[in-house]
């Protein structure tokens, strides 16, 4: 079933317009984005063909069955709640049917979680895409010889360092690249973890491993070392701080494989360090769950348009967005305590509707 089915066979009861142009913040550049409700015939909804949602490719025009619809509703959605509080200037058509469905009848406690849990998660997210902009991660990745250190004069040198700048054994330098880690050789020593004794084999004849095997290596190769060979060094390996290293390294270009590159290029431009139209939105959504506690309704057309959209040109610096949302976080949790609205939506009252509807629709 797709988006022009439901327009042929009339099976539509709700659509307006959303997103940034329902919540009066559009510009001259903003998409418009629709959402919609619908039913399924009779036949098809008894059947074995339930389709709870249909969506162009884009997504930025989605219509939900009104079981779906109800179903998201009673787990107070944010998304969904915004489609019952649709604005009048912004609904395209509306089925009667669906004046049956009020905000005030789903409207709970449960939207302390939903929306400023939400809200929250992206604060974090924020958090995290900061850190991102601020430490940036080489392309070529360390591997765990980085991690290495050699023990010398009550201090540590980096390995790495430490072998090119090591002088000639027994008088025979291995060029000016000073000593390979392929012929080098580690055993344990007792009750130090991550301390190594370093031998050297400059023939390559007593078939040391090296330090690593390859450049892929999670952790040092231990070689047999025959009896009488000196060690040359102590060498101390920091395995935690290299599975940091490589957990961080996955996230970020795991971040920038997969980032949306026009908006990365507008916060680049502002230089705030945050995905500063994610954070508008966010401060919005926040100030939406301040109003359902404090007034027990939910109207999505936004009263501060100039301070939001101030905030999406990153005209505010990280640390004022954290802490416009941290205020407005405080102030939630207060109305949240003093709120006389119901801990959760009354299933039984709007499942009953919903029931209402459909005996209507296939009457």
């Amino acid at each position: 079933m797709t988006i022009q089915t439901l327009k042929t066979k009339n099976l539509i009861l709700f659509q307006s317009i959303s997103g940034s142009r329902s919540f009066g913040l559009a510009t001259e550049n903003s998409d418009t984005d629709i959402k919609g409700v619908y039913y399924l015939p009779k036949e098809e909804f008894y059947g074995l063909n339930y389709i709870s949602q249909i969506s162009n490719e884009t997504n930025d025009i989605t219509y939900y069955e009104i079981g779906r619809l109800v179903e998201l509703l009673q787990k107070n959605n944010p998304n969904i709640l915004e489609i019952l509080a649709s604005p009048e200037d912004c609904i395209q058509y509306k089925n009667p049917l669906m004046d049956l469905l009020k905000p005030e009848d789903f409207l709970s406690k449960l939207c302390k979680d939903t929306f400023a849990g939400y809200a929250i998660s992206q604060i974090k997210k924020a958090k995290g895409l900061n850190k991102k902009i601020l430490n940036p991660i080489d392309k070529e990745r360390k591997s765990i010889l980085d991690f290495c250190y050699i023990l010398q004069n009550n201090g540590s040198v980096p390995l790495k360092k430490w072998l090119q700048e090591f002088p000639s054994i027994g008088g025979v330098s291995e060029g000016r690249g000073g000593l390979v880690q392929e012929k080098c050789g580690l055993v344990n020593i007792d009750n130090t973890k991550g301390t190594f004794a370093l031998f050297y084999d400059e023939s390559g004849d007593l078939g040391y491993k090296g330090i690593i095997q390859n450049e892929e290596a999670n952790q040092v190769s231990l070689s047999s070392i025959p009896k009488g060979e000196q060690s040359v060094a102590f060498m101390f390996c920091n395995l935690n701080a290299y599975s940091t290293y490589c957990k961080d390294y996955r996230e970020y270009w795991k971040w920038v494989s997969e980032r949306n590159e026009d908006r990365y290029n507008m916060n680049q431009n502002h230089g705030q360090n945050y995905d500063s139209k994610n954070m508008m939105h966010t401060i919005r959504l926040l100030q939406s769950c301040e109003q359902i506690f404090k007034t027990g309704s939910l109207n999505i057309r936004v009263e501060n348009r100039d301070e939001l959209l101030d905030i999406k040109a990153g005209n505010w610096s990280y640390d004022e967005v954290m802490q416009k949302a941290e205020t407005l976080i405080k102030s939630i949790e207060h109305y949240h305590s003093v709120s006389k609205l119901p801990d959760f939506p009354d299933l039984g009252k709007t499942t009953k509707i919903l029931v209402e509807i459909r005996e209507t629709l296939y009457s």
